[in-house]
This record gives structure tokens, sequence and C-alpha cells, in this order.
């Protein structure tokens, strides 16, 4: 993972190279709290792959990268 200051910051980095799969430090927080929320009840039991992957969309993250298999 690289974090970037800006769009700029990441252009010139990728030098004119494709990117791979991008998203705002923000982006990757609301990711954090919705993957990890319940992780701590007690009566915590691992998400099944539909709910990951369902966590994944409604935070707008698709594309073959976020495809989880």
């Amino acid at each position: 993972m690289n974090l970037f200051r800006s769009e700029e910051h990441l252009e010139d980095w990728l030098a004119g190279r494709e990117p791979g799969a991008t998203t705002s430090a923000g982006k990757l927080c609301e990711l954090a709290h919705a993957w990890y929320h319940d992780r701590l009840d007690p009566d915590w039991r691992p998400h099944t792959l539909e709910q990951n992957q369902a966590i994944l969309a409604r935070l707008g993250l698709s594309g073959e990268f976020w495809r989880l298999s």
C-alpha cells in the first residue's frame, strides 16, 4: 500500500504507468469500520464471502481488484 498526498502526487509517482486499485484514506477508513465494527462482539462469527462482498459494494468498491473469490 502506498499513500499519496494528492492525485498529482500519485500521477508523478506513476510516471505514465497504469495505476492499480486506488482509493482515498477516507474510503479506506470507511472500509475498516464496516469490515471490523463487530469484531469484538462476544457472539462474533466470521462474515461470509457474500457479506464481505456486500460491504465492498455498499462502499462503491467494485471492479476486478475488489472482487472476492
